[in-house]
């Protein structure tokens, strides 16, 4: 069942484009602008997707664009709300002070490529979140991380029934 349209990047179509062209991976633009002393980190957590996985790629937004990931800094515990798969906020929550930022960026925006979280886990695991200790500063998706990334980003848009609600992932 689909439950939104995509907008894909450039100026193929689904229709247009020939069966052994594949798509052009999925933009989503994410605005740090509310992310405080974050903002580095929500930076470099989008580069680690973007060279973990090619399905999808995070940008900034650019002024005047709506964007599909806001990020915002509180005094909470970090976490994410997605509204559909590739939209949502993420709060980078100050409660988790003892942990590494760019672990915890990656992770929620993690959330917001489709992923839930994986714990307890290991600290190779992304998702495995803080159940892998403060020690853990991987900041990288593992292999079944990318893939199951780049399953929900492949040719088209067919989210599961989980995305018919937004859901939040509080870590």
């Amino acid at each position: 069942m689909v439950v939104g349209a995509v907008a894909l990047t450039g100026s193929q179509s689904a229709a247009a484009a020939a069966p052994e062209q594949p798509l052009a991976g999925r933009v989503l633009t994410y605005d740090a602008s509310a992310s405080a002393e974050f903002h580095d980190a929500v930076d470099d957590g989008a580069a680690v997707w973007n060279s973990s996985v090619t399905n999808v790629q995070l940008r900034p937004a650019q002024a005047g664009e709506t964007p599909n990931i806001r990020i915002v800094a509180d005094d909470g515990w970090p976490r994410a709300v997605t509204t559909s798969l590739g939209n949502g906020t993420v709060y980078m929550g100050r409660e988790a002070a003892d942990y590494n930022w760019v672990r915890i960026a990656s992770h929620e925006l993690g959330h917001i490529l489709g992923l839930p979280d994986m714990k307890p886990g290991p600290c190779s695991s992304l998702m495995s979140g803080s159940s892998a200790g403060t020690a853990c500063n991987n900041v990288y998706p593992d292999a079944y991380e990318k893939a199951w990334v780049e399953d929900n980003f492949a040719g088209g848009f067919a989210p599961s029934k989980a995305w018919e609600r937004p859901l939040v992932f509080q870590d």
